[in-house]
């Protein structure tokens, strides 16, 4: 099926072959039909499977055909509810990206910034508002913000949305919006207090269930390395000394742990930049700005970056601290095999960490591959600092070690299949 089988408006499809896009992902072929037919969805469907563009393309495409359109000012007509800045910021640039050869306008608003230019925005007329709970929620304290004229409502990844203690503010948001509107409600995962969300914003909604909930990317390639705590800076060193991985995305359980992770391999040449809750939303732009340019090559981040951040070609990321929470990992691996391609996921496992593994692999149904033959393994307990963060190295020079990388077992994955991934046509995210 192509892009053009789903009866789409000229303007819609000038931009989607302009962005490269011509075949739908699962989710876009069967959500599309759907949100045009105008009735309530219920997406099941991990991160990278195409979601944004699922919702997107359709309202677009709606709000064109709308006879209000030209009609006086313009009010806001479709809202979507995000959990983090980055993904909201992320939907408005797909908007942009499939709705440029239309008229409709639309604004991104969250917290951490200063609010006026939102609020110019809202007064000189919107049609579609992307926005994070609290910044909304405020905005509309001030009665600065107007839902009377909701058409379509999105709330997208739910099951985050309520991990991140945001489902009081949400449903504050649902009281304010009109009846009578179209719902569509995106949920990686379906706990039984996700249903009951979901319950009661959606009216008879269709159901899309794309990928079975918590389970990962069958293309992606998963290894662990038993490794002892204080040796997985080196090991993470010996790891990036194979220039074939262009861009790692790394993740750790702590702020100051990003932060550490990212100094130290910034002290010894290894261009990082850490992303978190505590960096000012400039800061956390820029450095994800930096890391999709590749003038960044490692990105260390805590969960805020485990979803819904694209970026594409992605082939590696590395779990330095496994998360205590087994669903946490799925989405942190989901950066990484997006839209068709390859990808490594490469896991750190100290003593502590077992039970986190354990509980991993139990949710995703399969052991992962152990990386046996590497200079740090967990039965060695004295800490060895051969490779110090604190050392100036220069590991750009080729030479200093094989091109399978410092330590490679003779197994097929340390041959550093990054160099070896073959990416796919692009598909619409």
């Amino acid at each position: 099926m192509l892009f053009e089988n789903l009866q789409l408006i000229e303007p819609i499809l000038k931009a989607l072959k302009s962005e490269g896009y011509t075949t739908p992902t699962p989710i876009q072929q069967q959500a599309i039909p759907i949100v045009l037919d105008k009735k309530d969805l219920l997406g099941v469907a991990q991160t990278g499977t195409g979601k944004t563009a699922a919702f997107a393309i359709p309202i677009i495409q709606l709000l064109c055909q709308d006879k209000h359109l030209s009609a006086g000012k313009r009010e806001v007509r479709c809202l979507i509810l995000t959990p983090t800045r980055e993904l909201a910021i992320q939907i408005g640039e797909s908007f942009d990206s499939y709705g440029r050869n239309t008229p409709l306008r639309n604004k991104v608003i969250f917290g951490g910034v200063n609010q006026h230019s939102q609020v110019e925005a809202l007064k000189f007329g919107l049609d579609i508002l992307i926005a994070t709970p609290g910044r909304l929620l405020d905005l509309m304290n001030q009665k600065l913000v107007n839902l009377n004229h909701i058409q379509f409502f999105v709330l997208d990844e739910a099951d985050r949305m309520l991990d991140m203690g945001f489902v009081h503010d949400v449903k504050k948001i649902i009281a304010k919006l009109p009846t009578k509107r179209q719902s569509l409600f995106f949920s990686a995962t379906m706990p039984n207090d996700i249903i009951e969300l979901s319950n009661s914003i959606l009216s008879n909604p269709k159901k899309v269930e794309v990928t079975p909930a918590s389970t990962t990317v069958e293309i992606i390639n998963q290894v662990v390395y038993f490794v002892d705590k204080g040796n997985k800076k080196n090991l993470l060193v010996d790891i990036l000394k194979d220039t074939s991985i262009e861009r790692a995305l790394v993740f750790t359980r702590t702020k100051h742990g990003a932060n550490k992770v990212a100094e130290g391999l910034s002290k010894i040449g290894i261009r990082s930049e850490a992303i978190h809750g505590n960096k000012s939303q400039n800061a956390r732009q820029s450095a994800l700005n930096n890391f999709k340019s590749k003038q960044t090559r490692v990105l260390v981040a805590t969960d805020i970056a485990a979803r819904g951040i694209d970026i594409d070609e992605l082939t590696h990321v590395i779990n330095f601290e496994l998360p205590n929470v087994a669903e946490s990992y799925v989405h942190r691996i989901g950066r990484t095999g997006r839209a068709g391609a390859s990808g490594i996921a490469i896991a750190f496992c100290d003593a502590e960490e077992k039970p986190f593994l354990k509980d991993i692999q139990k949710l995703i149904g399969k052991q992962i591959d152990v990386v046996e033959n590497h200079d740090y393994p967990l039965m060695n307990h004295q800490v060895e600092d051969t490779i110090s963060f604190g050392r100036q190295r220069n590991f750009g020079n080729k030479s200093s070690f094989n091109k399978n990388g410092p330590h490679a077992p003779s197994r097929e994955f340390p041959k550093r299949a990054g160099s070896q991934i073959k990416f796919q046509h692009r598909t619409a995210r």
